[in-house]
């Protein structure tokens, strides 16, 4: 496979890009990667080869994951048919019997896609993927009105993955050096006398042109995901833990002085205590003292942070993610209003959250019962999941 990825994509800036499109993130992961990703999978391809601009090196290294079926990149030409005749000499070393040329920023490129551009190349020198054309064609006049209407009987958008036999297109494009460029690799083929089938394409399967296609891209990428988390969990936790000699509590991450300490096993954090509780509920696994018994001397004085540590990092084996912690803390003193904010960004570092998904609370008992007595404190906190529907 030959990715071609060597344009500047001016069109698809965003406020805040720096870089050409197929670098520029959607959902967290650059376009060129979630691009490779689709054939780098596929078990009927040996090998995949980008082409990049000779500036982009180190973008290219950031960008993309080493695998054992990547081949180094390919410094590109100035214009697309440039870059692939540079990326076909590249691959003529591996003599390929077959080679599938696709576009860098088409990263909804499907399995199924690509399995039929391969089949076609069973009975034909090339094949692309392709859509028929539904909308009718309007041709424009000089002065901005519609000159004609053009039949769209017969009609295809072009798409990528096209795929030809090596030697074929490789002697196609050596042809076409110096004549007017081509739109597309099937263009230098026909030219070339080449019989090229069309063979279903996909309507997801679009390039990623403008910075509103990067923008439609990211909100399809975390759209699909979130349906993928469609498991919802809802867990609940509760600790309490009573005063001590001291001049300090920790609460929810925080060091507050006081008059007092709290008594543990650990260093007491009621606030992260319950949050890890109320993970371990969501995901029906135990509680705190199952995960991290008192009677084990490795957690004498321990930091809570490494217990809710612990909690998120199961959920994230599960495949899940946190969607909101919640924690009230309920005392009489020490006021917890002026550190809340600390406390919040505590836990948020903890778990890898956004700040505003995560609530810290704090009420009193109108001093009734052992915290409206001032001998200790409690806390109690919920926790929404997403899990994979079959986790």
């Amino acid at each position: 496979v030959l990715v071609v990825a060597a344009g500047r994509g001016t069109r698809a800036a965003r406020p805040g890009d720096t870089a050409p499109k197929q670098y520029c993130p959607v959902d967290g992961r650059p376009v060129l990667a979630r691009t490779l990703d689709a054939f780098l999978s596929h078990p009927r391809i040996a090998s995949v080869r980008v082409v990049i601009h000779a500036d982009d090196a180190g973008l290219y290294r950031e960008s993309v994951a080493p695998h054992p079926r990547l081949a180094p990149p390919v410094t590109g030409g100035a214009t697309r048919q440039d870059s692939v005749r540079r990326g076909l000499a590249a691959l003529a070393a591996e003599e390929p019997d077959l080679v599938l040329v696709h576009d860098g920023v088409r990263p909804f490129v499907d399995a199924a896609t690509i399995d039929r551009v391969i089949a076609a190349l069973d009975s034909h020198d090339g094949a692309i993927a392709a859509l028929a054309l539904t909308d009718t064609l309007k041709r424009a006049g000089t002065d901005g009105t519609i000159a004609d209407t053009v039949p769209r009987a017969g009609m295809y958008a072009a798409q990528t993955p096209q795929g030809f036999r090596f030697e074929a297109l490789r002697d196609a494009h050596d042809r076409a050096a110096g004549l007017p460029e081509f739109t597309d690799d099937a263009a230098v083929a026909e030219a070339a006398g080449m019989g090229v089938a069309l063979v279903a394409g996909s309507a997801a399967n679009i390039k990623l042109t403008t910075a509103d296609d990067l923008d439609a891209a990211d909100r399809r990428l975390r759209m699909d995901h979130f349906l993928a988390l469609a498991d919802i969990r809802v867990g609940t936790g509760f600790d309490v833990h009573a005063f001590a000699p001291g001049d300090h509590v920790v609460l929810c991450g925080v060091r507050i002085p006081h008059s007092a300490g709290l008594a543990g096993h650990s260093d007491a954090d009621v606030g992260l205590h319950a949050l890890t509780d109320a993970i371990l509920g969501g995901l029906a696994d135990g509680d705190i003292g199952r995960h991290f018994p008192p009677s084990d001397m490795r957690w004498k004085g321990a930091d809570s942070a490494r217990f809710l540590a612990h909690a998120v990092d199961l959920v994230h084996a599960r495949g899940g993610r946190i969607g909101h912690l919640d924690v009230t803390l309920i005392c009489e003193a020490p006021k917890i209003g002026p550190h809340a904010a600390a406390m919040r960004a505590r836990i948020a570092g903890i778990c890898g959250l956004a700040e505003d998904r995560v609530s810290v609370k704090a009420t009193t008992t109108e001093k009734l019962g052992f915290t409206g007595r001032r001998e200790g404190i409690a806390a109690q906190a919920s926790a929404t999941l997403r899990l994979p529907i079959d986790g």
